[in-house]
């Protein structure tokens, strides 16, 4: 397909030739930026992450993100860093990099290094790594991205819960391709039991009569725009119904959007080959506006 798009498109910028990439306590160039073939992350996808938003000198949603990794830190049994210590880590390469506004970071923490290729997490050998890759990042999708219906699902928690913010997303890649194979962008994940779920990169609300959808989010990811998205739209006085919906509700929806770290709301201009009547509709722009002034309110 020659006309593929990522829901992460960026407007290019020189200036990320040349970016400072903070690995396990320094900060490296780009080209210089390696971890080791024996690192968790790199041998079995043993880690966590997060992705965060720069505006006007502020990270979005900070201490939203900054929960969110200790709670999957948790999880996981990794022994994370204090908060205080990260954040540092974060800033410090944001002035490094000469960074105010329009960027994004991706917060990345692994096990560490193995002393043997195998996976017990008894076999690490150092501390856990982090790594923080930050980059001048201004969204630029240049139209509504297409979805298809994929046959991967979003699983049980006792397989792999979705919330959890991991490296492994085997999953998500596998259906990202069957999407890109049937001619879409991305793919459009249903739960166990058939209904929507989420996207393989983003999660998924459509607009019905004048009223907001989004999945129940026991199987999606757990969003922080998301949260942010039903937080505005309920303090403007839009109805949000976090529910079980499946395909021919979104065949019929007036308007669909993606809501995610990088993009902030994406529209969606077509489900399955269906074109839907507004992409951008009116709930998206208006959506898009609160979101931003709760971005400015910091």
């Amino acid at each position: 397909m020659t006309d593929a798009l990522s829901t992460h498109e960026a407007l290019p910028d020189p200036r990320n030739a040349d970016i400072l990439i903070w690995v396990d306590g320094a900060l490296v160039p780009r080209a210089e930026a390696k971890v080791s073939v024996y690192d968790s992350g790199f041998l079995l996808g043993d880690g966590i992450w997060e992705g965060l938003r720069l505006y006007d000198g502020r990270w979005a949603f900070l201490d939203a993100h900054m929960a969110r990794l200790e709670e999957a830190a948790r999880a996981v049994d990794i022994a994370l860093a204090p908060r205080a210590e990260i954040v540092a880590a974060l800033e410090a390469t944001r002035a490094a990099n000469g960074m105010e506004t329009d960027a994004h970071a991706r917060l990345m923490v692994t096990r560490g290094r193995k002393r043997l290729p195998f996976q017990h997490p008894g076999l690490t050998e150092t501390a856990p790594n982090l790594v923080i890759i930050m980059e001048h990042s201004v969204p630029a999708a240049p139209r509504p991205v297409r979805l298809a219906t994929v046959p991967h699902l979003r699983g049980l928690p006792m397989t792999q819960d979705p919330k959890l913010n991991t490296h492994s997303k085997m999953n998500c890649v596998l259906a990202c391709i069957a999407a890109e194979k049937a001619g879409a962008d991305e793919a459009l994940m249903l739960d166990v039991h058939g209904f929507v779920s989420t996207t393989n990169a983003c999660n998924f609300f459509v607009v019905k009569r004048g009223e907001l959808w989004t999945s129940t989010g026991d199987y999606c990811f757990n969003g922080i725009t998301r949260q942010a998205v039903i937080d505005v739209a309920r303090g403007d006085g839009i109805v949000v119904r976090e529910r079980n919906f499946s395909l021919v509700d979104c065949y019929s929806a007036d308007e669909a959007f993606l809501t995610g770290t990088f993009g902030a709301q994406t529209p969606v201009g077509s489900i399955d080959g269906r074109a839907l009547p507004h992409a951008p509709g009116p709930m998206t722009e208006r959506l898009r506006a609160l979101y931003r002034a709760r971005v400015a309110e910091g």
